[in-house]
């Protein structure tokens, strides 16, 4: 899984840095020079955005895949009044602060999926997709979305996530590595190989395997969720201080790990059945985050793609002085969208 770039939005000299990482990105996806005009116009749209309305914010930059075909993800972050009238600002004209008003509508046009979620006074959110060329239609039961930042100050993060799908079933693995920098990152990396090396284990199993490949790192907390679509129903194993929450339209369910460290001082653990409805979101997280997050307070962001789910999480609740993993998994059902992974 590829690792995500963020960006500190305050000056414009920073939207040029962005720009040029998404230029650089979109060469090594082989994006034509049209496609790569776009990225940039996205990139310099969505930075403006922040510094006109909010005065800073973040830029987020992932590559994603479908079907063998690159593509980028772009979400752009502030804490700024929100916008009051979001279907007037996204046609192309409209301006509250006497520009010419491409933004939003710019934005919408030139991606491939755009999605946005506001709230007067408490900030934007907007996720895009572009990508190198066009990507088939496909039936997608289960839709996934995330991020993976280090602590501020580290090269690299020592959290780390994976997925294996097969079919309408998907294994969802969430690691923490013991502490900070390249030796959790070792620890977080081996965790998500062995998930593709058993690919279809169950929960329980795969915690096992994980356990004896990480004896000699530093060990890690770790999360396991095993989800059939069409069964209505998943799997899950934790060990340490991963959050996992099952979120439907009319109840939040909190399912319990285990203490100890993967790797190093692991108690008996059990294996945890639940239902995950259609419609319903698994949320996992590592404790780069807080916890004290409600859904309820975000009328509508339910909906939304699962990776702008996890970005206003991350935007809100982000304790900054750690890494921080947030990945959301929708069951879709009999869904059409077409499919993008994106991952740490």
């Amino acid at each position: 899984m590829r690792p995500q770039t963020a960006f500190l939005i305050e000056d414009r000299s920073q939207i040029g840095n962005a720009r040029r990482a998404a230029a650089d990105m979109a060469a090594l996806l082989e994006f034509d020079e049209t496609q790569a005009g776009r990225v940039g116009l996205a990139i310099t749209e969505s930075g403006t955005n922040i510094l006109k309305h909010a005065g800073r914010g973040r830029l987020l930059l992932n590559a994603i895949e479908c079907e063998g075909i690159g593509g980028i993800e772009i979400i752009a972050l502030d804490k700024g009044p929100g916008i009051a009238d979001l279907a007037a600002s996204l046609r192309d004209g409209h301006s509250t602060r006497g520009t010419l008003g491409g933004g939003l509508g710019a934005l919408s046009r030139v991606s491939s999926d755009f999605q946005a979620y506001t709230q007067p006074g408490k900030g934007t959110a907007l996720r895009m997709e572009l990508w190198s060329r066009q990507i088939p239609e496909r039936a997608v039961p289960i839709e996934i979305g995330g991020l993976c930042l280090p602590k501020p100050g580290e090269a690299v993060s020592g959290d780390g996530w994976g997925v294996e799908i097969y079919r309408d079933q998907v294994t969802i693995l969430v690691a923490d590595g013991l502490g900070h920098g390249v030796d959790a990152h070792q620890a977080a990396r081996l965790a998500t190989e062995t998930l593709s090396a058993h690919p279809r284990e169950e929960p329980l199993a795969l915690i096992d395997a994980c356990h004896g490949a990480l004896a000699r790192t530093r060990g890690a907390a770790l999360a396991v969720a095993k989800l059939v679509a069409s069964g209505n129903r998943g799997s899950f194993a934790g060990v340490g201080n991963i959050v996992c929450r099952v979120e439907n339209t009319s109840a939040s369910r909190h399912l319990i790990s285990y203490n100890g460290i993967v790797g190093h001082t692991m108690r008996k653990t059990k294996e945890l059945a639940f239902s995950w409805v259609e419609g319903a979101l698994l949320i996992l997280h590592s404790d780069g985050l807080g916890t004290h997050w409600d859904l309820a307070a975000y009328p509508g962001l339910a909906t939304r793609h699962p990776a702008l789910i996890a970005a206003v999480l991350y935007r809100d609740y982000d304790r900054g002085r750690d890494d921080v993993t947030v990945v959301v998994l929708r069951n879709r059902g009999a869904g059409t969208r077409p499919g993008a992974s994106g991952g740490p």
